[in-house]
C-alpha cells in the first residue's frame, strides 16, 4: 500500500512521491497525519545547512492527525483507532538516567521524526504509542500541531523560572521567538522586547503585547540596569551576544536557536557579572504536556498569522519561508 510523501532529495529539491505506508511496530501507533508544520530547523535542512537531516528523507515533527492502527502492544496505552491526536516526536529509551529523571530530550539514544526516523510530511507517520496524546475537543488539527513549537516555548520559560516583575529580552520573531513571548505572559511578565530584522514578524509580536523594534533604541531602549532575562531564538553569534550584553548582572540567557555551530562569547565579562546562561533543547514530557494544557486553555495564538497549503504545495511553501514569508508566522500542510 503506497502514500504520497514529500521527499527531502538535496539542497531546495523537494519532491512529492509516492511511498509504503509504514507499517507500525508493536509498541507504535500509525497516525494519519491531517495537519504538519514546517519548522525553523526544517528550513536549515531544506538549505542543505543541517547535518540531522540527510536526503532522501521525509521531513516533518509538528504534526496532528487521527490515529489509523495500532501495534500489538500500543492497544493497552489508552488509544483507539479513530481518536484525534498529537504527539511528541522525540523517540526516546525510557531507560536511561535522563529518561528515569524526567529529562528526557537529554536521551542519549533520542531520535526525531523527520530526520532519525521518517516524519510527518506525509499521509501516514508511526510513532511510539506512548508519545501520542488525544487531543482536546476543543482543539483544531492546526492547534494540535502547534503543541511540539509550545512546547519548545515552555521548556525555555520553565528553565528561565520568570517572575511576573521580570524584564525580559527575546532575539527573534520567529514562530519559537512568538511562542516564548506567550508563554512568558502566562508567568505574568508584561515588560518584554521582542528583537527582530523582519518588519511584518515584529508587526506580529506588537499584536501579541511586546514592544518589538529592529534595534535596541527610542520605544525599545535597555530597562536601567538591563534585562533580567534573555532569549536568544536565532542563533547567530550577534544575537549570543546581545542577550549576554543586555542582561543585568545574575540575569539569565537562555540559547535556544541552533543556525551557527560555533560562536565567541565575552566570558571574562560574563565571570564578571556572573551571567547564567543555559542551552534548551526540545522539551520535556512534562513541557509537552503543559504546552497541550495551555493550547486547551487558549492562551496561545499563531493561528492569526498562519497559513494552510496541500502537501502538493510543500516546496513552494518551503521556498516562501526561504525567502520572505511576510506576516506569516507558520506554514502547516494539509495532508487530509
Amino acid at each position: 500500500m503506497g502514500m504520497q510523501a514529500l521527499v527531502y532529495e538535496g539542497p531546495r529539491t523537494m519532491i512529492v512521491r509516492e511511498v509504503p505506508v509504514p507499517e507500525p511496530r508493536s509498541d507504535e501507533a500509525l497516525i494519519r497525519v491531517a495537519r504538519a508544520g514546517i519548522c525553523g530547523s526544517e528550513l536549515g535542512g531544506y538549505l542543505g545547512h543541517n547535518s540531522l537531516r540527510k536526503p532522501p528523507l521525509i521531513m516533518g515533527h509538528e504534526f496532528s492527525g487521527v490515529v489509523a492502527k495500532l501495534g500489538t502492544q500500543a492497544e493497552g496505552a489508552g488509544l483507539r483507532v479513530g481518536d484525534r491526536v498529537t504527539a511528541n516526536p522525540l523517540a526516546t529509551c525510557g531507560k536511561c538516567r535522563y529518561c528515569r529523571s524526567g529529562e528526557t530530550q537529554l536521551c542519549p539514544s533520542r531520535q526525531l521524526l523527520g530526520a532519525h526516523r521518517p516524519g510527518a510530511f506525509a499521509e501516514y507517520v508511526a510513532v511510539p504509542a506512548e508519545n501520542v496524546y488525544r487531543l482536546d475537543d476543543k482543539l483544531s488539527f492546526e492547534e494540535g500541531a502547534l503543541a511540539e513549537p509550545y512546547a519548545c516555548a515552555a521548556h525555555v520559560c520553565r528553565l528561565l523560572a520568570l517572575k511576573p516583575a521580570d524584564r525580559l529580552l527575546i532575539c527573534g520573531a520567529g514562530p519559537i521567538g512568538l511562542l516564548v513571548l506567550q508563554a512568558a505572559q502566562i508567568y505574568g511578565l508584561r515588560d518584554i522586547v521582542v528583537l527582530d530584522l523582519n518588519e511584518e514578524r515584529l508587526d506580529i509580536a506588537r499584536e501579541l503585547g511586546a514592544v518589538a523594534s529592529a534595534e535596541l533604541a527610542g520605544a525599545a531602549a535597555v530597562p536601567e540596569g538591563g534585562f533580567d532575562a534573555a532569549v536568544d531564538a536565532v542563533g547567530a553569534q550577534a544575537t549570543r551576544q546581545l542577550g549576554i550584553a543586555q542582561v543585568r548582572p545574575g540575569g539569565t540567557v537562555v540559547f535556544t536557536g541552533l543556525h551557527e555551530a560555533d560562536s565567541r562569547l565575552p566570558v571574562n565579562d560574563m565571570i564578571r557579572s556572573e551571567t547564567v546562561t543555559r542551552g534548551a533543547f526540545a522539551y520535556s514530557r512534562e513541557d509537552f504536556e503543559t504546552a497541550l494544557r495551555w493550547l486547551a486553555e487558549g492562551r496561545a495564538n499563531l493561528l492569526s498569522w498562519s497559513l494552510t497549503a496541500p502537501l502538493a504545495e510543500g516546496s513552494a511553501c518551503f521556498e516562501k519561508l526561504v525567502s520572505g514569508p511576510g506576516k506569516v508566522a507558520k506554514i502547516f500542510l494539509k495532508l487530509s
